[in-house]
């Protein structure tokens, strides 16, 4: 965890509770529509972005000290699901 006490740590500090909360809310959502939505969408397969999210989701709860490109990868993941795939899939609701 990063120190608190200075301006950076309380910056770095907000940041880690951000990533966490936007991965949980990634995972929870790609649980929440079918995998026959997922193909309708022709986005790649609710078990994959599942998994990918889900994994996602512990490593930055875990809080491991992974390195930095692997959890960029896993944030990139959750944001490109929430602005690309739930979406698609939402829109396949409103028909």
């Amino acid at each position: 965890m990063p120190d608190v006490d200075t301006g950076v740590g309380l910056v770095m500090l907000l940041v880690h509770f951000a990533v966490i909360v936007v991965s949980i809310f990634a995972f929870v959502m790609s649980l929440t529509y079918s995998a026959e939505a997922y193909d309708a969408a022709g986005k790649w397969s609710k078990q994959g972005w599942t998994i990918v999210l889900g994994l996602g989701a512990l490593l930055s709860v875990i809080g491991i000290g992974l390195p930095i490109f692997i959890s960029l990868a896993f944030l990139i993941a959750a944001l490109v699901f929430l602005a690309d795939v739930r979406p698609a899939l939402a829109g396949l609701r409103r028909r």
